[in-house]
Parts: structure tokens; sequence; C-alpha cells
């Protein structure tokens, strides 16, 4: 049984060794053939010696499990977006900014890779779990998926608990071979590598991840500064010394004029690389230095994306037709014929309005020139007037609303026409759509299908009917079933106990966003509060200027809003800000430094950092003197051990979820 267990851990090592060489450094020493053997072998013998599996064998990378569905993550440090830069002058407005505090700094310039953002977290050397972006704060747990990722350590090269970010990129070749078989198969083909990416990462069935030759890069350590860094760039180094794959094209620049440089070489070298990247990624090179220069709500201050100048192609314009917003707002929108644009196809695209296509004088039947805004959303640049024949028909704004022909009105100083019948029934199903949507009251299973299909069949018609619904109803239409149905109504309860911001923000008053809707609820804390302040109140806070308040105001003394609003009051939601700025006073935890360690069992590290934080404690990433307490949970690692030796307090799970469940309203 010992040479059993000598030949399971050779063969082992020696295939995280061929792996590493294979997918990190990209100098195979040994053939297809011979890694296949085994492979094959090490599988073997782990079946008919079970009591030898484990976890971090390359054996665990062959993919098989099936997941029914996704389960949520919520991020220890949320995963940002970064601001964008599209030329140089843009790019030295970013220096200005940041030079403005911080003098003479160095700048890491990166090659921003095309794919799925991903967190990879690693408990006492061992791969634990990865998850998605999401909307930064939460996402979803892809590790079944990302464990067959070759280029991505089961174990890594020290026993170290870490959490890792990058980029899960589909190479170029990888792409080609991929649609080839499924041209083959009469299947759908895959318009870039960053949707390839995407799709495999977010299927359920690990078999599909596994066969589709993905790679990763990694190109972040969340707590760096933590973990003793100085630098971004050292941190990158220690990725190195893991054994995580990051990118070797990175470039430690000394002033902005060497990142211009860069910028440069890689707008003439895209097309040397064997995987797509969307642009580049310059940051503060010094860690101390970023956290002076801070963030935004959205993005960090210290750090912007480079995007390279969007392609252009050119195509035919076939017709205009127009959509109903949430809001009446008429949108006239093009219909192309389908072309390639920045590796997607794009068949139509947003002509904004009616001033907009006059201006540009763009008509029925021309040549125009489309790229994609921010690499994203497909815009018109213009026609190409020298090709027309003559027979192109000149854009004239519709007079009705295309689906319940009332007559529009185009409000003073305004380019956009309005629908103003409140049961236009294309304004009903985007009103329902914004509200149940994630940034708003996040209603999951209720998205754009199910509300069109539920408004059309007259099961809803306003926001109210949402929360009416009865399983009787839902569970006798084609493709809902018993779990489905439990589980949209489950969703739909769960979201009477949001945040006012939530509601606020799905209400869909004009020019409240996310960010506008947070202010408010923060200041005013109830929705009762809000509605009794005047234009020149709400102009008091800081954030608002004069046309949002003016918006608040007239929807809040328009009578059906009103009524909106007692309606959803008598259904059980919540009209509450419940935000975390007041702090639970706790002698346990008041003032407090607690480090989390390890799996625990009744939540996930982030849920327990919340709690932590809402009874006043601090939550650090790392163990020092300054450490009062440390969490463990199951498969803790060196923060345990160095707990111990400096004598600190440890708290097991139960202690911990004794000790909080007194200053909670709900059992765990």
């Amino acid at each position: 049984m010992e040479q059993i267990k000598r030949r399971i851990l050779e063969i082992r090592t020696l295939l995280n060794k061929y792996n590493y060489e294979y997918y990190v450094l990209d100098k195979p020493t040994v053939s297809d053939r011979e890694y296949d053997r085994l492979m094959q072998e090490l599988i073997s013998l782990e079946q008919d010696y079970p009591m030898y599996q484990s976890e971090d064998s390359p054996s665990q990378r062959v993919g098989g499990e099936v997941l029914s569905q996704f389960e949520k993550v919520t991020h220890e440090v949320p995963m940002l977006s970064l601001g964008n830069a599209f030329n140089e002058t843009e790019i030295l407005d970013f220096s200005r900014r940041v030079e403005e505090i911080i003098p003479n700094p160095e700048y890491m310039c990166e090659l921003k890779i095309d794919g799925l953002a991903v967190s990879i977290h690693y408990q006492n050397g061992l791969f634990s779990y990865a998850a998605t972006r999401g909307d930064g704060v939460t996402g979803e747990n892809i590790s079944h998926n990302v464990k067959t990722i070759k280029s991505v350590p089961l174990k890594l090269n020290e026993n170290v608990d870490i959490e890792v970010r990058g980029e899960i990129y589909m190479p170029k070749k990888s792409l080609e071979k991929l649609n080839e078989e499924r041209t083959k198969e009469n299947l759908p083909l895959f318009a870039n590598p960053r949707n390839a990416a995407a799709g495999s990462v977010r299927n359920l069935d690990s078999k599909i991840a596994s066969k589709r030759n993905l790679s990763v890069f990694l190109y972040s350590v969340p707590n760096a500064s933590a973990m003793g860094f100085k630098t971004h760039s050292e941190s990158l180094d220690y990725l190195d010394t893991l054994g995580f794959k990051t990118n070797k094209e990175r470039k430690l620049c000394h002033n902005i004029h060497e990142v211009l440089d860069f910028i440069i070489y890689w707008s003439n070298h895209l097309n040397d690389l064997p995987y797509e990247i969307d642009g580049l990624v310059i940051k503060v090179n010094d860690l101390e230095k970023q956290e002076q220069i801070g963030y935004t709500a959205k993005s960090p201050k210290w750090a912007i994306a480079y995007k390279f100048p969007a392609e252009e192609v050119t195509t035919v314009l076939k017709d205009i037709i127009f959509t109903v917003g949430r809001t009446g707002s008429i949108t006239p929108n093009a219909i192309l014929e389908p072309v390639r644009v920045s590796g997607s196809v794009v068949r139509r695209a947003t002509l904004h309005n009616e001033d907009f296509v006059k201006s540009r004088d763009i008509r029925i039947g021309d040549q125009v020139i489309v790229r994609k805004a921010g690499y994203i959303i497909p815009e018109i640049v213009g026609p190409v007037a020298s090709t027309r024949k003559g027979d192109e028909e000149i854009f004239e704004m519709i007079k009705e609303c295309p689906v319940c022909h009332s007559t529009l009105v185009r409000k003073e100083q305004e380019a956009d026409y309005y629908c103003l019948n409140r049961d236009c029934v294309a304004r009903n199903i985007e009103s329902l759509i914004h509200f149940s949507s994630r940034d708003a009251m996040n209603i999951e299973g209720l998205g754009e299908k199910i509300v069109e299909l539920f408004v059309n069949l007259g099961l809803i018609k306003t926001i109210p009917d949402i929360y009416r619904l009865k399983k009787e109803d839902i569970i006798a239409l084609e493709g809902f079933r018993e779990k489905s149905t439990d589980n949209l109504l489950t969703a739909i309860n769960k979201s009477k106990d949001n945040s006012l911001e939530k509601l606020l923000f799905g209400l869909g008053i004009r020019y409240v966003g996310n960010k506008v809707a947070k202010i408010l609820a923060k200041n005013y804390k109830t929705l009762d509060n809000m509605m009794k302040q005047s234009k020149e109140d709400y102009m008091q806070i800081p954030e608002i200027g004069e046309v949002i308040a003016s918006s608040l105001e007239n929807y809040f003394q328009d009578e059906e809003k009103n009524a909106l609003i007692n309606t959803l009051k008598l259904l059980g939601l919540n009209m509450e800000y419940l935000g975390d700025d007041k702090v639970i006073e706790a002698i346990e935890f008041k003032n407090k430094t607690f480090v989390l360690t390890g799996i625990l069992g009744t939540m996930k590290r982030g849920e327990a950092k919340e709690i932590l934080e809402k009874l006043g404690a601090k939550v650090s990433g790392s163990v020092s003197k300054k450490t009062d307490v440390v969490v463990f949970g199951s498969d803790a690692g060196s923060k345990l051990t160095k707990a111990e030796a400096l004598n600190i307090t440890l708290w097991d799970e139960t202690t911990f979820v004794k000790t909080i469940k007194q200053y909670m309203k709900e059992d765990l």
C-alpha cells in the first residue's frame, strides 16, 4: 500500500510540473501522449484506492460536476471596475489628477485581457473557491469550472491564505477550433473569445469548461498591503513564485511619457498576440500611494483603462424602428445589415432622438459608419453620403406612440418625444422590467421575457401586481413547475425587505440612478420623510442639483405616484434605509480588530465581515500584534498558526455565532 501511495504522489508531482511548464511557462517538456498516459494511470489508481484521493490532485481537473444553480458569493473586497481613457489627452488628465496628490509616481502598465474577471481564494495553499465579479459586491461561485483550467494551480508553492484576481480568457486559436467543431454540429458560433470564455465558465456542467482550453492571467492581490507588499509590481512577482500565470508583457514606467510610449507600442502590435486584449491598464505602482489617492463610488482613482480607438466599419441602414422606454420616451433605432464590429455581430444601434438623426442627415438605405462606444455599445457615426443613389428615405419623426397610438409630446428644452399614456403596455413592461432588475429590487426569475409573458397574459399590469401574484396562476403556465414557481414567489417576497435605496431606484424616478438613490436614502432615512421635502430642501444635499430636485418634487406631488407608494406600503414593502451607518455598540466588538480565516459553515466570510463591522469591529486581512481576535473555521491555515504564536484570542465558529447572536434580530 505504501508503494501505491508513493506512486500516486510521484505522478501528481510530475503532472503538476508538466502543467506548469505547458500552461504557465509555455515551455512543454513532455509529449501529449506521455501526459495522457500518466493522467490515466493516476485516475485508475485513485479509483482503485479511494483513500488516497485528494482535492488538489490533477485528476480533479477532468470535469464532471454538474450544478443545479450558481451559489452567490459576497466579495470581501469589492471588485470595482475601472474608469476609461480614449486618447492621450485623457491619459494626461489622469496623470495630472494623480500627481496633484502624489508627485513623481511610478506606473505599472499591463495588457487588459478581454475575458471574464475572476476572484480565486486559497486556504493554506489549497484551492478553496472561485467567483465571478457579478455586480462588484456579489458574484457567483464558479469553482467547479475554474478547477478545470490547467493554468489555475490547485496547490500553491507556499501554504498561504490568499485571494487573487485575474481574467479567464480563451486563446484565439482555441476559439477558431471551437467554432469549427460547432459548425460541424450546426450549433451557433461564438462571436468572440470573451463570449466563449464567459459562456464556458458560467455553465452548470464542468465538462463543458474542461474541454474548451481556457486559461487565466492573474493581475491582482486585493490584500497586498496587508501581506506586507510595498508595490503592485512586488505582488505580481510574488504570484509568479506561488505558481500562478501572470502576463509578462507588463512594464514598470517611471513617468507618464513612458506610459504613452507603452500605449503607442501596443497600438501597433495588437494583432501580434495569441489572445484578445481590449485595452491597457495603468496603475500607480506604490500601494500606500494608491490608498492616498483613493476611490470613487465605482472605481479607483489610482488606475485607469486605456481603450484603443474603436474599429469603424460600413454597413447598410435597412430601416428605423421606434421603441418606448419606461418614462415614455421614444427612441429611434437603426436596423442594420449585420456586420462584425470589434469582435461581435451588430444588427441594430440606437439613434438617440430626432435631433441626432437630422443633424447627421441619416437616411434609410444609407451606407453608414458603425463603431462601438467604449467597445460595448454600437453607435452610428454618420452616413457615407458619397455612396447615395438617390432612393434613400429621409427620416421623419413619428407623431403617435408605436404601441398605444397616443399623440407624442416633445417636452420643452428636451430632444426626446414622449408617450404620456400611463396605460401604455410598452411603458408598463419597461417599468416592470426596471423595477425587478438586479440593481433595483433584484427579483430573481422575473426577467424581461417573464415580465412580457405575465403582462400579455394579464397577470400583472402595474408594480403592485407583482406582489399579488398567486401560485396557482403561475404554476399553470407552460414552463413553470413547483420549484421554479416557489423560487419566483420567494424572490418576490424577499424583495419586500430591501433597503429604501433599492425601492427608490426601482420606482424609476427620472434622473434618480443608483448612486443618487443611495444618497437620498442615507439622508432622509424613510420614504415618508423624503416625500415631505421641497425642491429647495433636496438641493441642500451637495450632490443634488436643480434638475434632480425638480424631478423629485414633481414625482412626489403626483397623486398617482402617491397612490402607488401607499399601495406598496400596504403590501408590506420596507420603506426605510437599512444601511450600516448605525453601528450597534457591543463591548465584545467595538473598536477591536478581528481576522477571519478558514471556511465557515453557517455563513460566507463576506457576511461575517459585514456583521462584525456593523457591531463596531474592524476586520483585517492579516494577523499582527494589533489583532484582538481571530475567528477560525475549518481548514484554517497560516493565520491561525501565527495567532497561536502571538497568543491572540481565538474563537471557533461556535463561539463566534453564539456571541453575535445576542445582537442579531434574526437567527442564523
